[in-house]
């Protein structure tokens, strides 16, 4: 285990340190103790390995459960969690992060991506409708798209239970070829990147990435 006592469940949550994690990483820090700390933690909150204690807020159990999702495993965090580990090199993804990475993609393929009919907290029947607006950026929500992306670079793109995820994405595409920002933050970053409800080059780049790997 990295030098240090991890920080507590009750200050961390998958999504964002997902989204942190994969930002750092991909700007070259994975090296940097605290990178690996968080790498460490992200890990072992997942499976639960080497974790004597959870809590009311925050990560409140292994295997994703989480505060924000009334104490269920919560699918956007594991998306993000599993965007962030796949951006480890291969070769740099010791033995309990494999194992988180597993026990991540069990739990995202358990449902089909393209209903996302995951545990949903606090009365909720039925997926949040977040998951079928295709965005950028992205915050703690998850949409279809992304679990896609999360999917496939962690090598499942060959795998089956992708197929109507990938129909799903490909009927939201216009006849130019393109996607919409239908979820585009507008006024909750420093400035709006796109216009909301627009052909949007950053979805069309994500889903081209997609369907490049599905069809390879």
């Amino acid at each position: 285990m990295f030098k240090g006592a991890p920080p507590p469940s009750s200050s961390v949550i998958h999504c964002l340190n997902g989204n942190l994690l994969r930002a750092l990483i991909g700007f070259g820090r994975i090296e940097d103790e605290r990178v690996q700390r968080a790498i460490d933690w992200q890990a072992r909150s997942i499976t639960g390995e080497g974790f004597n204690q959870y809590y009311q807020s925050g990560t409140s159990g292994p295997g994703f459960c989480c505060a924000a999702n009334e104490k269920l495993p919560c699918a956007w965090g594991a998306v993000k969690a599993m965007l962030a580990l796949a951006r480890i090199p291969a070769e740099k993804r010791p033995p309990h992060v494999q194992e988180a990475e597993l026990t991540g993609m069990e739990f995202l393929l358990s449902r089909d991506p393209a209903v996302a009919g995951y545990p949903m907290g606090w009365g909720n029947a039925k997926p949040s409708g977040s998951w079928f607006k295709l965005g950028f950026p992205s915050g703690y929500v998850a949409d279809v798209l992304q679990n896609l992306e999360a999917l496939c670079e962690l090598g499942y793109v060959r795998d089956p239970r992708l197929q109507n995820a990938v129909d799903w994405l490909l009927s939201k595409q216009d006849k130019q070829g393109r996607w919409k920002n239908e979820y585009a933050y507008n006024g909750k970053t420093w400035v709006d990147l796109e216009a909301q409800g627009e052909p949007s080059k950053w979805v069309t780049l994500r889903a081209c990435r997609v369907l490049k790997a599905v069809r390879a």
